[in-house]
């Protein structure tokens, strides 16, 4: 056995010692919230696909007809050969969507926050970065080569300290953030942020990979960032922001320039997406209704999001509550760590607007009987 080989194997039995080894499951989604897993149809609050618009006829419509039209890849990187006219018109819309001057797309929401930090800081800058951010906002903030602080989660109290301590030391500083937290599903305190970024000359870069077409309105940053993958139900990235700033990341944003371009079928499939979100803002506020129509049943704090949390604590316990679930019809992915803290393992619970209210009531009622107190174990979830 090599070396490689040994080395492999043994982290990964340390992994399956705490329940923390992942596996790829094969997963049929389908329209109306459903997926297949082993033969079987579960209702899916595992997708990101907020408004169900990922199989919306219309969406599906405008990446065929693309595709169709311009081929399947874009063909090469967009400074060479890959800048497809639907790229540009996308970022038009995103850039009006948002009310910037200008947008760019990027090849994912993940490769976008691992170029827009390094663009604009580097050595001898500060970022300042909320404890539970994406970690595609902690790998852009670290290649930046930027000193990199955590503040504490939604605290702007932290984020005020840590600004008077540090901010003096260094040229240029950034405060990286998300608008909804992708694990747990609250909001971050924009309002305090911006004001604390105004007085000590910060720049503020706002994921809104899980608030765009769903949670929407407030006070905006001047760096606004998301994914093309989730309420739009395509795929990509993009950052929306000056047309100065835009320009200075066409050119430096390595994530940008040294990779393929979106293919044109994700463009279109996101433009149309778009519209719809625009035309139908009653298909933006159903996953929010449906989210807290879940938490009052359960009694659980009122959703900020279309994300609930249901907080189990280890790793295999997690695991044994979604199977159980799974055994029933549902599928609710258990998230462990180092997605998430340690001790904070979850199902983290999606909504969309293609779930109906059946199916978010007996998601919930059968929660309750599985984690309800009970004198013995009962097998697959007490004695896990």
């Amino acid at each position: 056995m090599s070396s490689l080989e040994a080395f492999a194997r043994d982290k990964l039995s340390g992994l399956e010692a705490v329940a923390l080894r992942r596996r790829l499951v094969p997963t049929v989604r389908a329209p109306d919230a459903m997926a297949e897993r082993g033969g079987r149809r579960l209702v899916s609050f595992s997708c990101n696909d907020y408004l169900g618009l990922s199989h919306d006829p219309r969406v599906v419509a405008a990446a065929q007809g693309a595709v169709t039209a311009y081929g399947a890849g874009a063909g090469g990187s967009r400074l060479v050969t890959g800048n497809h006219p639907l790229l540009s018109a996308l970022e038009a819309r995103l850039a009006a969507h948002k009310g910037t001057e200008a947008a760019l797309v990027f090849g994912s929401g993940y490769l976008a926050n691992l170029g827009i930090t390094p663009a604009l800081v580097g050595a001898g800058d500060l970022v300042l970065v909320d404890a539970l951010a994406h970690a595609c906002m902690w790998g852009g903030a670290r290649v930046s080569q930027a000193t990199v602080l955590p503040f504490r989660h939604n605290d702007a109290g932290d984020l005020a300290r840590l600004l008077g301590s540090h901010r003096g030391a260094h040229r240029r500083a950034m405060i990286l953030t998300e608008r909804v937290f992708s694990m747990d599903g609250d909001r971050a305190p924009l309002r305090d942020i911006l004001e604390l970024a105004a007085a000590h000359d910060a720049w503020t870069l706002v994921d809104d990979a899980h608030g765009l077409g769903v949670v929407e309105g407030g006070p905006q940053a001047p760096l606004e960032m998301g994914t093309l993958s989730k309420a739009l139900g395509s795929y990509g990235g993009y950052l929306c922001a000056s047309r100065a700033v835009i320009d200075l990341l066409t050119s430096r944003a390595r994530s940008f320039v040294y990779t393929t371009g979106l293919p044109p079928a994700s463009a279109a499939a996101a433009l149309e997406a778009l519209a719809i979100v625009e035309a139908e803002p009653e298909r933006g506020a159903r996953p929010l209704a449906l989210a807290r129509r879940f938490t009052a049943r359960l009694g659980l704090p009122e959703a900020e999001s279309a994300v609930v949390p249901v907080m189990v604590g280890d790793a295999q316990g997690a695991l044994a509550l979604s199977a159980a679930l799974e055994a029933d019809g549902f599928l609710v992915v258990a998230i462990r760590p180092p997605t998430v803290p340690a001790g904070t393992a979850r199902l983290r619970v999606a909504f969309s607007a293609a779930h109906d209210a059946a199916q978010v009531d007996a998601l919930a009622d059968r929660i309750a009987a599985l984690t309800a107190p009970r004198s013995g174990p009962t097998p697959g979830v007490d004695e896990a």
